[in-house]
């Protein structure tokens, strides 16, 4: 089988939704996934998602990308300030999640937090470049900033096509209706599993895409099987 490349979504603590799409996905070893950041907060089950992804990393070669979320949550646990409060805006969900059986809070495990802390701001291949909200057009990759790469919105504007040539895929900027933003040089894939939407995936390479609700149970529709084509 060749080598996939596939970017999934913000995941936002939809452990179901996540054990689906890599059901469905099955990596092998040569395949790469790009988690685009966000994976914790606001759902009911981060806990579960970073379990997840560590035992993926067994399976294929995973890439996890920094959202504003797990900044936030790594700020959180560094006793640094910050301009929100993580707890309001997710945290409190991902910290409840730690709970054990018997209602008991536990910390967040070390091996966890070393992990997430292993994670960058973007991830390039020969046609795509990756990151979790934005990017500057006219900036190399390796000099971008990080707040523009974990924090900016398209709701601010979608950038023009980077410098590089690249088509960009980020995640950050909820689609709610569902669907994929495709601006030709850019893709959003966030499509708003944790708030009622769907979990994606997307194969760069031939531009299929899979969706999958918060529950887990895979979008049947025409839009589900869109194909977008690479630019």
């Amino acid at each position: 089988m060749p080598q996939r490349v596939i970017a999934i979504g913000d995941v936002h603590g939809c452990a179901l939704a996540l054990r689906a799409m890599v059901s469905i996905l099955e990596p092998q070893q040569n395949d790469t996934v790009v988690m685009l950041g966000d994976c914790v907060d606001r759902g009911p089950d981060s806990r579960g998602v970073i379990e997840e992804l560590i035992a993926l990393r067994e399976r294929c070669h995973l890439v996890s990308l920094l959202g504003n979320h797990e900044e936030m949550m790594l700020n959180f646990l560094d006793g640094k300030p910050q301009p929100d409060d993580w707890l309001e805006v997710g945290g409190a969900a991902t910290v409840e999640s730690y709970r054990d059986a018997d209602g008991k809070m536990n910390p967040i495990p070390n091996s966890h937090e070393e992990f997430i802390r292993s994670w960058g701001d973007y991830y390039e291949t020969s046609s795509h470049f990756f990151a979790h909200g934005s990017y500057d057009p006219e900036c190399p990759l390796g000099q971008q900033h990080w707040q523009t790469m974990r924090w900016q919105s398209l709701k601010h504007g979608i950038p023009e096509p980077h410098v590089s040539g690249k088509t960009a895929v980020v995640g950050h900027t909820s689609q709610r209706s569902g669907d994929i933003l495709s601006v030709g040089h850019l893709l959003c894939i966030d499509t708003f599993c944790w708030g009622g939407g769907w979990l994606t995936a997307l194969d760069t390479a031939t531009g299929q895409t899979w969706q999958v609700n918060r529950d887990g149970r895979r979008r049947s529709d025409k839009a589900a099987s869109q194909s977008l084509k690479p630019a």
